[in-house]
């Protein structure tokens, strides 16, 4: 009990501007999907020009999500040593030089770059939501839908652009100008943090849990089952942030350009469903509808783009909003679940490190299955697939009862 308080020192915290790092948050949100996302605007021109095949070419994508899922410890560990501050700097030139790095040379290079970048994102995907539970508590509902909506504004804005910068310069450019959005978020993230206390290990996880009734964290089945339910979300995501330009491409005739513009369609509609679950979290009688709708939603854009391919706009918004708020109420449910606080970022590591894993493969897998069989339909069965599984594990995993303090923090929030 004691250890709660003393290691949460309040009036340090509220001397933080909430203006200043809710701003921090949003440019470092930006650039926490984008970068790896922007790849798949010039899939084309990338094996062209290196001479590799589509799975190949899918590692460009999938590495990053890889490193997601097992550099997290070291993500935390980083955090723990460094400070929140500190650390995600640290990242952020980390991020900028792997961006640069994967637009010289070969092959090699542009996979060197690419675990650099995917290193950088995992240690913010690991500080952000600390942050936002630490330093901006009483707006953390409001915080967490921004951040994720800025995630996919990230991706929106790097699918729409990097395209057309090719197509005026080269792949290498139109990837490596995004270093320039990394510097930005750096200075953003310094000027807004270079005050925060340095306690973080709290925050990252490492401390001992506080005590706690029923059994182990990891022996908890409802632990695992969101595990798998996000693992579900985020290969559908990725599989289809990959594959949706040259789907558009193939099966209806766009220009590489006007695809990417027309997939980031998909991305910008994730900002209905990431404000919107907060809402429904708050007005359903039950968590489990807000996760069986996302479920639902989400599988009109594989669905829809098997039946009536033509009416792609409708399948990517609604496709987007349900990605949206899949990754919103899944952490959500994580932070009511969570008996504790340190429970509650060992759950997220697990959730996220665990459901990243699986998801990493998701470039690589759609794209064989579309090598292997030269059309759409079996890359869109996977995604299927994929989204049963978080649909139906999912809303299971939601049908249990919250417990501990967090219930109350996630429905007042």
């Amino acid at each position: 009990m004691d250890p709660v308080s003393t290691t949460h020192p309040t009036p340090t915290r509220r001397a933080v501007a909430p203006a200043l790092l809710i701003t921090a948050i949003v440019l470092l949100a930006l650039n926490l999907r984008g970068p790896i996302v922007a790849v798949s605007a010039v899939t084309g021109d990338i094996q062209a020009d290196l001479g590799i095949d589509a799975a190949t070419a899918g590692l460009l994508t999938s590495l990053p999500v890889l490193c997601f899922g097992l550099a997290t410890p070291a993500a935390s560990a980083l955090l723990a040593r460094t400070g929140l501050g500190r650390g995600v700097l640290v990242a952020l030139a980390v991020l900028a030089a792997g961006i640069v790095l994967r637009s010289v040379g070969g092959l090699g290079t542009a996979v060197a770059g690419t675990l650099l970048i995917g290193a950088a994102v995992t240690v913010g995907n690991v500080a952000v939501p600390v942050i936002i539970g630490r330093d901006l508590s009483r707006r953390a509902g409001p915080v967490l839908g921004l951040y994720t909506a800025t995630l996919n504004v990230g991706s929106m804005a790097t699918l729409s652009l990097t395209a057309p910068i090719a197509g005026a310069t080269d792949w290498r450019f139109a990837l490596a100008v995004w270093g320039g959005l990394a510097v930005v978020a750096g200075l953003s993230w310094w000027l807004a943090t270079r005050h925060l206390p340095d306690d973080d290990g709290d925050a990252a996880g490492t401390r001992p849990a506080g005590e706690t009734t029923g059994p182990v964290w990891w022996r908890r089945p409802v632990v695992w089952g969101l595990t798998v339910a996000f693992a579900g979300q985020a290969f559908a995501y990725y599989g289809v942030t990959a594959w949706l330009p040259v789907l558009l491409t193939d099966e209806l005739g766009m220009t590489p350009e006007g695809a990417g513009v027309a997939a980031s369609l998909f991305q910008i509609s994730a900002i209905a469903g990431a404000f919107g679950v907060p809402v429904l979290l708050r007005v359903c009688p039950a968590p489990w509808m807000p996760m069986a709708l996302v479920g639902v939603v989400w599988t009109a854009l594989p669905l829809g783009l098997l039946l009536a391919p033509g009416s792609w706009p409708v399948w990517s918004m609604l496709g987007g909003a349900a990605q949206g708020g899949g990754i919103t109420v899944i952490f959500a449910l994580v932070v009511r679940r969570a008996r504790d606080l340190t429970e509650n970022r060992r759950m997220s590591a697990l959730v996220q490190g665990g459901g990243y894993l699986v998801a990493a493969t998701a470039p690589l897998v759609v794209g064989a299955a579309y090598e292997r069989t030269g059309g759409w339909e079996v890359p869109l069965l996977v995604v299927l697939v994929a989204l049963l599984v978080l649909l139906v594990v999912g809303t299971v995993s939601a049908v249990t009862r919250p417990t501990g303090p967090e219930a109350v923090r996630v429905s007042a929030g």
